[in-house]
């Protein structure tokens, strides 16, 4: 067991990726809770309303898209990762290259502060590079997405479906104009869960078996990972392949 522990322990970061209304977020905080890492995630929207002295619903109509939103959120995380992050841009108002070297900051200094959960804002994309870090995406149909909205936010079906509509478009389109790619992509995560049939607690469960044994490779050498890891060759003839056209 305590073998499992620090194994998990050389991880520095888990990125959670989520369709708005498959219990993404709802995963995440569990997962923090159980790992008693920090969570990344809506909190830092909700500091930076405060600290503005404007509402949170204002704030979040910013959040990775407007520049100005960067400057504060900035602020925000200085407290929580003093040694790693940098002040601030001057001014307001961020150009787009400054907006988009912010928040690259802000998910990089929380990941080198380590034993973080980060929920959206790219991280997947932005920690693409790091082994010790485990990027997870939450799926699930739109009948259990609309239904999960209808009843966590208390809204009605059409309010439901628009909301969802709304928010996985403007998450697509985010990640597609920063960073040029899709976040249905399945080749940017580890691994990608669907909770139509798995409940919250049992997705928690398998994130925390594929972090640990994510953790466990670490000591191996990347060309030595994959599928083709100690397997042999097939005996015989292949006989399902058309040949090779000349």
């Amino acid at each position: 067991m305590n073998e499992d522990i620090d194994a998990i322990n050389r991880m520095r970061a888990i990125t959670i990726s989520r369709e708005y209304g498959s219990g993404g977020g709802e995963i995440a905080a569990r997962l923090a809770k159980r790992l008693g890492w920090h969570l990344i995630d809506h909190a830092i929207v909700e500091g930076v309303a405060s600290e503005m002295g404007t509402s949170t619903l204002e704030a979040e109509a910013h959040d990775e898209y407007t520049e100005g939103i960067v400057s504060r959120v900035l602020n925000s995380m200085q407290y929580l990762y003093p040694t790693y992050m940098v002040s601030a841009p001057a001014g307001a108002l961020l150009s787009d290259e400054d907006y988009h070297s912010a928040v690259n900051k802000i998910v990089r200094a929380a990941a080198v502060s380590g034993h973080v959960v980060i929920v959206g804002r790219a991280s997947q994309v932005i920690l693409a590079e790091l082994r010790d870090v485990l990027r997870v995406r939450i799926i699930a149909p739109f009948e259990k997405r609309v239904a999960y909205v209808m009843q966590r936010e208390g809204v009605d079906q059409r309010a439901a479906e628009s909301r969802i509509h709304m928010k996985d478009h403007d998450r697509a389109r985010y990640l597609q104009m920063e960073y040029h790619q899709k976040p249905e992509d399945v080749h940017l995560y580890d691994i990608v869960l669907n909770t139509s049939l798995l409940d919250l607690e049992s997705a928690v469960e398998v994130i925390c078996l594929t972090l640990q044994l994510k953790a466990k490779g670490l000591s191996t050498k990347t060309g030595e990972l994959g599928p083709a890891a100690g397997q042999s060759r097939y005996a015989g003839q292949l006989e399902d392949f058309r040949p090779l056209a000349s």
